[in-house]
């Protein structure tokens, strides 16, 4: 199953590309949700490094964490993904790619999951509109 998310920006590629390698601008729109608090944001920037974000939440703590397969600045990162325990770890594969525009640019997010993750295609997409959202807010300031 491949899930898309578009959006465009009013910035430019290597601003919003460079976002999501940023700790402190990583913390305030990866995962990050209204009622929750960063608590954790390590980034390890480069090909076989890798992200782990902890949101501390009502409901208890959020683990995301992530695999750099490809780096290519300011046009293309891919990376495994995974939320959730690490002892339940299922990685999925997300590709962002990044073009530029007359007003900025547009990022298209590709999240490829195994089929059996299916009735939670309309979550996921949610999940990710949100956090690109969340990214064109900080980016606006």
């Amino acid at each position: 199953m491949t899930l898309k998310v578009k959006r465009d920006f009013a910035a430019p590629a290597a601003r919003v590309f460079d976002a999501w390698f940023d700790p402190a601008d990583a913390a305030r729109f990866l995962f990050a949700t209204p009622d929750g608090e960063m608590i954790r944001c390590e980034i390890d920037p480069r090909v076989g490094g890798g992200f782990t974000l902890t949101e501390r939440r009502p409901a208890g703590d959020a683990e995301h964490r992530g695999r750099y397969l490809e780096i290519d600045r300011p046009h293309r990162l891919v990376f495994l993904f995974a939320a959730g325990p690490a002892e339940e770890e299922e990685w999925t594969r997300v590709t962002i790619e990044i073009v530029d525009t007359a007003e900025g640019c547009m990022l298209t997010l590709t999240h490829e999951m195994d089929p059996q993750w299916a009735a939670y295609e309309a979550r996921t997409r949610k999940g990710w509109t949100t956090i690109l959202e969340s990214l064109a807010r900080i980016l606006e300031n």
